[in-house]
């Protein structure tokens, strides 16, 4: 049986993988030839409509044979550049580094498709209306790649060793963009995991990577540590399973937090849109609607 954390990233993975393949009617490239392809035809089910049988053929492959999850999405994208690269919708790195990102959910690492090398091949989502950014280009393509490929390894590390590894890789990521990094500190008992600097001001700073979304009661916590400083901090809570649609629903408006979930940092990465200005966008628009969690795509579209 799945977790419900499992079949919540399933479900997410099935719409993403939707446009990827059709479900029939190809001899080349279909879901039902990429499971044989994978050595499990017998995953997909037959007489099922597109969505459902994706899901479908998903869950029974993580229950059934969940050694081949792995062989059976890289089939699904190699035959998805061969079916998509002929038409005007050519099969994105966005989308491939979205399903690395949902299948390490799944406890799942994609060493192939998470290849910077491999993503960097790949088009790209077209973006007009976002200009290049100085900073962006400042940073060189290797270091970036490095730190893309870094948060992606996480996935496959013990949860004790990957708390530490994860404030390490933010500690790298704030110090490419200057922001002068603190590491963990203890005021009183309270265990802070950091702070840095952004145009002269202060942000303190939760990082957690946890099998759950994070929830309001974690939320109010840090937002008690934060509101006990100075009365000018601020805070940026990290949280790479995201946050609890009913958590942030209680955590509410006018609070000095921002949050950034994985999809969040994934986006960033492989856009190479810098860290300072994604914050400054969520701090903007936090201040303009007092909404604490606003996703990257909706702030770069």
């Amino acid at each position: 049986m799945l977790t419900l954390i499992e079949k919540l990233a399933v479900a997410e993975l099935g719409k993403l993988l939707y446009d990827f393949l059709p479900a029939s009617g190809n001899r080349a490239t279909s879901f039902p030839i990429a499971a044989a392809q994978a050595g499990i035809p017998e995953s997909w089910p037959m007489g099922f409509s597109k969505g459902p049988g994706i899901e479908r053929m998903l869950e029974w492959t993580l229950v059934n044979r969940r050694d081949r999850i792995a062989p059976l999405l890289e089939a699904i994208v190699g035959q998805s550049m061969s079916y998509r690269g002929k038409g005007s919708n050519p099969l994105t790195r966005e989308e491939v580094s979205q399903v690395v990102l949902l299948t390490a959910k799944l406890g799942v690492q994609l060493v192939e498709l998470s290849d910077p090398a491999f993503l960097d091949g790949l088009a790209r989502q077209a973006n007009p209306s976002a200009p290049a950014s100085p900073k962006a280009e400042s940073v060189s393509v290797a270091v970036l790649q490095q730190l893309e490929r870094q948060h992606i390894d996480l996935a496959s590390l013990a949860p004790h060793p990957r708390g530490y590894a994860f404030e390490k890789f933010l500690s790298e990521l704030f110090s490419v963009y200057e922001l002068a990094p603190r590491a963990s500190f203890r005021i009183v008992g309270e265990q802070i995991d950091g702070s840095f600097r952004l145009d002269h001001e202060t942000y303190l700073l939760e990082a957690k990577w946890v099998n759950a979304p994070v929830g309001a009661q974690d939320l109010y916590a840090f937002t008690g540590k934060v509101q006990n400083k100075a009365t000018w901090a601020r805070g940026v809570f990290i949280s790479n399973s995201g946050f609890s649609s009913e958590g942030l629903i209680a955590y509410g408006k006018r609070n000095p937090v921002v949050c950034i979930d994985g999809f969040d940092l994934n986006e960033m990465l492989r856009r190479r849109l810098p860290f300072d200005d994604v914050l400054r966008a969520k701090v903007r628009r936090a201040a303009e609607t007092g909404d604490p969690m606003v996703h990257v795509r909706n702030l770069f579209p």
